[in-house]
């Protein structure tokens, strides 16, 4: 808006008459119509009473609208901001499913491996057989590992301390052929340990 209209404008918001108007910035009437006419304009010194008077900033008066550019410039600003949140969260929630991600994987790798490192050890360290030996009325299951493994069920404890002197590591065979000898004894009525 011209400077002019302006000060009209203001002067009418504020029910101010010319005279009323020219007698507080300290000029004549005519002065105030020609400015109102844009005819003529106030110097600076008048401009400044004439805003403190409207209540206004300088740039108002003279339509230097800058509100419109501070705006716009916030408005980008805010926009700018809600972009980068935006990435911001995306990348944050990027961030979080790829050590869930990388967690869930390291565990399966952890429980895949212990498996397969379970089942190398039983396949390649160690042999067993299992086999049952009668005595009367008893019957007891034994099994024996190549590694020294024993297990006796429905003996008492001493006979399974006999069988474990009469294994041999490592000779899975020797190992059998002890604990059957000593069944044949114990048949026999022998009870006697076998070297």
């Amino acid at each position: 808006m011209e400077l002019g209209k302006q000060i009209y404008e203001l002067r009418k918001k504020a029910n101010l008459s010319q005279e009323q108007l020219a007698e507080k910035v300290g000029v004549s009437r005519q002065t105030i119509s020609k400015w109102e006419l844009g005819e003529t304009a106030p110097d600076i010194k008048q401009a400044q009473i004439l805003s403190q008077i409207f209540n206004i900033s300088l740039d108002e008066l003279t339509g230097n609208d800058t509100k419109g550019v501070i705006y716009e410039k916030v408005s980008n600003t805010e926009r700018l901001a809600g972009t980068v949140i935006r990435i911001l969260k995306a990348l944050g929630i990027f961030f979080i499913a790829f050590v869930i991600v990388s967690v869930i994987i390291f565990v399966i790798s952890i429980i895949a491996f212990s498996n397969l490192r379970e089942e190398v050890s039983f396949e390649n360290n160690v042999e067993k057989v299992t086999f049952t030996e009668v005595v009367g009325e008893e019957t007891y299951t034994i099994t024996i590992g190549s590694d020294g493994y024993f297990e006796g069920i429905g003996m008492s404890d001493e006979i399974k301390e006999d069988l474990m002197e009469l294994i041999v590591v490592g000779d899975l065979p020797k190992s059998e052929d002890n604990i059957v000898d000593y069944f044949i004894k114990l048949r026999e009525g022998l009870p006697e340990k076998s070297p």
